[in-house]
């Protein structure tokens, strides 16, 4: 696993709408993405920039409350499971999501995933968000092996 890169500074919505389409360029079934880091820091606006890049007409909602939100063609070029674990309180109700049922032909993106076990998704492209002095955000990556020919996002 490589270390963080140089961080991204994502300095408003719009910024981070393109870089979540930018970041679809470069998905292929069977990728997972983690999204780490405080509330309002970005993680949903760049999943809806990744989501409306791979097709989604409209506004993805936030799984907060659903939990698992899944999409599938003709509405996006692939099926995307997109997770919310903020409110998963104990790890082993993960199990009981069925997200490994089609791992290998969808892509998975998992926000708050420090409420997994450590190492649950090994080969995930982990993102984790913070908040910058001036109010952007910076963005660092942890990139696994099979992403490491496709990272950065040029």
């Amino acid at each position: 696993m490589n270390g963080h890169n140089d961080p991204v500074v994502l300095t408003d919505p719009d910024t981070s709408d393109r870089f979540g389409a930018a970041l679809a360029k470069l998905i292929v079934p069977g990728d997972v993405i983690t999204l780490a880091g405080p509330l309002g820091a970005g993680k949903t606006s760049i999943v809806r920039g990744l989501l409306a890049a791979l097709g989604l007409a409209g506004e993805a909602p936030s799984p907060s409350f659903a939990i698992v939100q899944p999409y599938a063609p003709p509405d996006t070029i692939l099926p995307v499971l997109h997770v919310d674990l903020y409110r998963i309180d104990d790890p082993n109700e993960i199990a009981e999501l069925g997200l490994d049922d089609a791992a290998a032909e969808q892509l998975t993106i998992v926000e708050w995933p420090e409420r997994a076990p450590a190492g649950y998704w090994p080969d995930a492209l982990a993102l984790t968000l913070s908040f910058t002095a001036d109010g952007g955000r910076a963005l660092t990556a942890l990139v696994p092996a099979p992403w490491r020919a496709r990272w950065p996002l040029k």
